[in-house]
């Protein structure tokens, strides 16, 4: 009997080590196939064995042939799954297949390849890209006075000819078009520091470098309209907006109900085929002033001038603002941020065929355009402008935490405080890791479409609670607005930059999920696809292939679970190896989770929101995760950094297992979930919020080690110390610092009974009387007062009372 459970657990380890391999048929043939070999070396009873055999190489050879397979097993299944599956419309599968698949394909493996991620070079910024950083982004960012620009409700006409004379709008237009021909760390780096300085300015940039006329020129154009109009496009002489959000179609824009009819017409005298356009759309950055207007509309030919197909689709047009029947001009007010945004309509505008971007060839194509050029752009501004807030945010609440006293004490070292700071900080990190890397993806060649939708939800969602807590942290001096306030742009922006391409709301519960486990996954777009076509042969490889893939990730995903994350093979050590560790446990939960959701749930996973944006969370912030990571790596693993990236990660896993538990806590099929919560989650959930010891580390590194305090906003502008705001903040911690040798001094003589500590307003002047300090010292230490006492002023408006008449000037 002993030797029988030894050769059992023989064979059951063979088996898991094929199954932890992938190679899941492999690990019921080969175990099976040495079992009966040693039945026989036994001296078996013939009349069992034989029959026993023969049924085994039965179900080898049922299994292992396709043939087979396909005539009693997977034509059933296909037949079946394909009445489960939901319709797809053409938008949606345009949506769906838009981009490319890069990380995110890795972790939905069950095993992501971290070599490959790690080995990915993140290129640093040229020259020429630095310079401009440094030179003319440097002297715009000096020319913004944001609280004046949310005053005016416009950039000043001497900062609107600057960005034209530097070319700000033709970051992303080739040199040879007239652009800079930046690349997208380029763009992200300039965005990032325009942000510290005015939401307006950053989002005025960064739109025209996003998608719209440029970018789709660039990828679809015709030569002629390359040439007519992206030169224009980067000298600024051509002020661009791209229209497609509508009253009725916001997040939903497949559904959009401006249209175009294909007709004869009379344009600029002479008689050509041509589109009849009607439109109304809203929310489109620019329109205000724009002179070219990039429209998405749905287009038809009732009368069938090009061809047999009534409904052409949606499609992109270049309309001059000048056209009859054009409407701009008018403004939206985005909550008092003073970037340029508003409606346009259009009535009977007629245009020539040729105005649609890339020609009549690109007809009914425009969804397609859209989609693929999102799919990048996406991952750049608003991540970008997130970062640069949160970077603002960490910066500001470093300072601030030194110099505003409460009981005579510095803020920052209230535990209350402290917390804030620490995950200001710490998610800052993240932030930041997230923008290098996404923006690296994209000048690598990829459109990951979900990374890019992971980029935006997470950043604009965590510049929300960044933004928050430093609002917390200088409660009064944070809601009193202007020149002082460094928060309040960034703060009015949070709803702004959620909302935008793309509410977050989807963003999280349709797109990075819902296109995700199809995009992403090994076998699911496989299997759809030859259901599409109904090919059998094609069907039966993906779906005996995912059986395998998801039988062996349940067993990883198990052996994971009881050795928390372990064995993993990595050239890591240290903390990074712990965290990679983890990641590849939840990724293998994350898998298993997600194949037997979609299993069990087919096309009903569509509308279970709450579910889909519970993966989309584990999705997201195992990317993030990543991210961080591979950061800490890159920038030589510094050992100040540590605690950085602990917090980051211990933050992150955490919201990663929590995702996958709530999963599990509102799964329909009850016993399955159970079940999987013990396969997934053999020991229970094992992450934890980082500690009040690790938090308190993060906050005192952040305020007394400058050096980390300035890496971790190193991409923000950073003004002058005679002006108002940060520039003042910055200065008055640096003669903080300055002093803290000088208070040390008095506080140790305090303590030796040289000096009273009482009255405290002459502590330092009665140390200067006792030669305790210098009068060198102690003018270190008025200037600090004095710095510090003006730092913490907040902006107060009006004329004296004195000066006042009327009513409320009597008494």
């Amino acid at each position: 009997m002993i030797l029988f459970l030894i050769y059992l657990l023989l064979f059951a380890a063979l088996a898991g080590c094929f199954l932890f391999a992938g190679r899941a048929f492999l690990a019921w043939v080969v175990p099976t196939a040495l079992a009966f070999l040693g039945w026989w070396f036994s001296t078996p009873t013939m009349a069992l064995f034989v029959p026993a055999l023969c049924l085994f190489v039965a179900a080898v050879i049922f299994v292992g042939s396709p043939f087979l397979r396909r005539r009693f097993v997977t034509g059933t299944v296909m037949k079946k799954l394909g009445a489960a599956m939901p319709t797809m419309s053409e938008t949606e599968r345009v949506a769906l297949e838009a981009g490319s698949v890069w990380w995110d394909g890795e972790l939905f493996s069950g095993k992501p390849n971290w070599k490959s991620v790690f080995d990915f070079q993140v290129q640093p910024l040229n020259a020429e890209e630095r310079a401009f950083l440094d030179g003319p982004v440097e002297e715009l960012c000096a020319m913004l006075d944001d609280f004046q620009i949310q005053q005016d409700q416009d950039l000043p006409p001497e900062v609107w000819s600057f960005l034209k004379e530097h070319r700000f709008f033709g970051m992303i237009i080739p040199k040879e078009h007239g652009g800079l021909g930046f690349s997208g760390a380029a763009h992200s780096a300039v965005v990032t520091r325009l942000s510290s300085a005015s939401v307006a300015a950053s989002v005025t940039v960064m739109v025209p470098n996003s998608l719209g006329p440029a970018e789709l020129l660039l990828h679809y154009g015709t030569d002629e309209q390359k040439e007519y109009y992206l030169h224009r496009l980067a000298a600024g002489e051509e002020i661009p907006c791209f229209a497609l959000t509508e009253p009725n179609a916001g997040s939903d824009a497949a559904s959009i109900s401006s249209n175009g009819i294909v007709c004869h017409g009379t344009f600029d005298g002479k008689d050509v085929v041509g589109i009849r356009l009607n439109w109304n759309k809203r929310y489109i950055t620019l329109s205000p002033i724009a002179t070219v207007l990039g429209l998405a509309f749905q287009l038809r030919d009732p009368e069938a001038i090009l061809g047999d197909q009534e409904d052409l689709g949606i499609t992109c047009a270049l309309i001059p603002h000048d056209l009859p029947g054009v409407e701009l001009g008018k403004r939206h007010d985005p909550l008092q941020i003073p970037f340029l945004n508003g409606p346009t309509v259009g009535e009977d505008v007629f245009i020539p065929l040729d105005f649609i971007i890339g020609g009549q060839a690109q007809a009914g194509k425009g969804w397609l355009m859209l989609m693929q050029c999102l799919a990048a752009g996406r991952g750049i501004s608003l991540p970008s402008l997130s970062t640069g807030a949160a970077q603002i945010a960490t910066r500001t609440v470093g300072t601030y935490g030194n110099i505003r006293e409460q009981f005579n004490v510095p803020i920052g070292a209230f535990e209350g405080i402290d917390e804030r700071i620490a995950r200001i900080a710490g998610l800052t990190y993240s932030m930041n890791a997230t923008r290098v890397l996404s923006a690296a993806a994209v000048d690598a060649g990829h459109k990951p479409a979900v990374i890019s939708a992971i980029a935006k939800h997470y950043m604009t969602e965590l510049m929300r609670v960044t933004i928050n807590d430093a609002m917390d942290v200088q409660a009064g001096a944070a809601i009193c607005r202007g020149p002082r306030n460094v928060l309040a742009g960034a703060y009015s922006a949070i709803p702004v930059g959620i909302t935008v391409e793309g509410a977050n709301i989807l963003t999280r519960t349709l797109i990075i999920y819902g296109q995700g486990a199809i995009r992403c996954h090994p076998y699911i777009q496989e299997q759809m696809a030859a259901i599409a076509e109904n090919d059998l042969r094609r069907f039966d490889r993906a779906f005996f292939c995912h059986a395998g893939f998801t039988t062996s990730n349940l067993f990883r995903a198990f052996v994971y679970g009881m050795t928390n994350g372990r064995p993993l093979r990595s050239s890591e050590t240290g903390l990074p190896a712990t965290y990679l560790a983890q990641l590849q446990r939840y990724s293998a939960a994350f898998v298993t989770l997600s194949d037997v959701a979609m299993g069990v749930l087919g096309g009903a996973l569509k509308r279970k929101e709450k579910i889909s944006g519970r993966f989309a969370d584990a999705l997201g912030w195992m990317y993030l995760c990543t991210a961080t990571l591979k950061h800490f790596r890159d920038c030589g693993s510094k050992k100040a950094e540590e605690p950085l990236l602990q917090w980051s990660c211990e933050y992150g896993l955490y919201q990663v297992e929590q995702a996958l538990l709530g999963v599990l806590d509102n799964f329909p099929v009850r016993p399955l979930a159970w079940g999987l919560r013990r396969l997934c989650f053999p020991l229970g959930a094992r992450r934890r919020l980082p500690s009040d010891r690790l938090g308190s580390q993060v906050s005192r590194a952040v305020l007394s080690d400058k050096e980390l305090l300035e890496s971790l906003s190193g991409d923000i502008y950073m003004p002058p110390a005679d002006r108002a705001g940060l520039g003042a903040l910055n200065a008055a911690a640096d003669k903080a610092r300055a002093a803290l040798l000088v208070k040390k001094i008095v506080s140790d003589a305090v303590r030796a009974k040289k000096l009273d500590k009482q009255p405290r307003a002459t502590l330092y002047t009665r140390a200067l009387e006792a030669d305790v300090i210098t009068r060198d010292e102690l003018a270190t230490i008025e200037a600090a007062n004095e710095a510090r006492n003006d730092a913490v002023q907040v902006d107060a408006f009006g004329a004296p009372r004195e000066q006042r008449t009327g009513v409320h000037a009597t008494s």
